[in-house]
């Protein structure tokens, strides 16, 4: 079938709305006819370069639509079922999955090539084959996806809302919740305020924290986080430095949580001087591909005995925390709603990334009819 994608040529360019083919579904692969796709930050990681995906990709990795069909042996979708696609793929049987790390699945590691499990693909523009962010590819009207990047959710969700949980909304609060480990009355600080640590302050807020400081130069964002249960604001480590210090006599955060747009090494010495003794920080935020050195006293962690641990996909189990978050989204416990600042139609995607890069956005959704 032919159907609309937004495609990136090269690293710099702008996505390029086009037609394409799509093949149809092999054994082990469905068809998804998208509802909605959101504008996430690792697919601008893409464009500069700081993820080194094979090009040319179809961008997207957070969507949610509907089953159009299912290849032999998928027996447990079927066309009309409403599902989330995963960022990572979950196959339930590698060491990871059947562990309890989902997030770590092995197929993960097919994540750069972009193409489906057995090494092709299903998308062809221009005569070339088309890799997919994230094995999803959903800044398009259809896919084509593995079974094990689907969760079926049900039919009466929103999948505008519903999309979210493929990316930010798990990474952030799973930051908190499984990462930070975050306790009734910690102290937590979340540096980067957008669509994940937004979510990293909902997470934080759920788990009992006392003092959620959210930290980010936009005045915007630092608003908007108080919605979400931030209790306290600063717009930089500098500033929150000294506003920790005195809010908490000294004993600084229990948990800081590292959500920014862009990471960089050079900030691990702040993060780490928040933190209290035997405080903990996430790593949750890409860093560019080639960064290879952080700033860090390792006096400073040894005789505090301060942690630093990195966090995929919120070091979850997306196939039960999915369904979990969305029943929290239905007794109004979490806020999918304020988290979507503008939608967008697929043809918009470069302006929805401006608004992005201007922080203007939490977060993007692209709707598509």
């Amino acid at each position: 079938m032919k159907t609309k994608a937004a495609i990136l040529w090269e690293i710099g360019a702008e996505w390029s709305v086009e037609e394409i083919e799509l093949d149809e579904p092999k054994a082990g692969e469905v068809q998804v006819k998208l509802a909605a796709s959101g504008l996430c930050h690792s697919d601008e990681h893409l464009v500069t370069g700081d993820l080194p995906f094979e090009l040319p990709i179809v961008g997207g990795h957070e969507g949610a639509g509907v089953v159009e069909a299912v290849g032999e042996g998928v027996s447990w979708l079927a066309a009309g079922d409403h599902v989330v696609f995963g960022f990572i793929p979950s196959c339930g049987r590698c060491p990871s999955c059947s562990t309890g790390h989902q997030n770590l699945c092995d197929l993960g590691a097919l994540l750069g090539a972009g193409k489906q499990i057995d090494g092709t693909s299903r998308h062809h523009a221009n005569g070339k084959d088309l890799s997919l962010m994230c094995m999803l590819g959903t800044f398009s009207h259809h896919t084509v996806v593995n079974e094990a990047s689907c969760i079926k959710i049900d039919d009466d969700v929103p999948l505008d809302r519903a999309c979210l949980l493929g990316c930010g909304v798990v990474t952030g609060w799973g930051s908190s919740v499984y990462a930070a480990e975050v306790t009734p009355g910690d102290v937590v600080a979340v540096v980067g305020c957008g669509g994940i640590g937004s979510n990293a302050v909902q997470g934080a807020r759920l788990a009992g924290a006392k003092q959620i400081w959210a930290i980010d130069p936009a005045e915007f964002k630092r608003e908007k986080a108080q919605e979400f249960g931030a209790t306290h604001t600063a717009s930089s480590l500098e500033e929150a430095t000294e506003l920790i210090t005195n809010a908490t006599e000294g004993r600084m955060a229990d948990k800081v949580i590292m959500t920014l747009g862009v990471g960089s090494g050079e900030l691990m010495i702040q993060a780490l001087a928040i933190a209290a003794k035997r405080g903990r920080v996430v790593v949750t935020n890409i860093h560019p591909a080639m960064e290879m050195s952080a700033s860090m006293s390792l006096l400073d962690l040894t005789l505090m005995e301060k942690q630093i641990i990195g966090s995929l996909f919120g070091s979850g189990n997306p196939r039960a925390d999915i369904p979990k978050l969305l029943a929290l989204y239905r007794d109004g416990q979490l806020d999918l709603d304020g988290l979507i600042t503008s939608t967008y139609t697929l043809d918009e995607v470069n302006d929805g990334y401006e608004a992005m890069r201007n922080n203007e956005n939490i977060r993007g959704v692209m709707v598509y009819s």
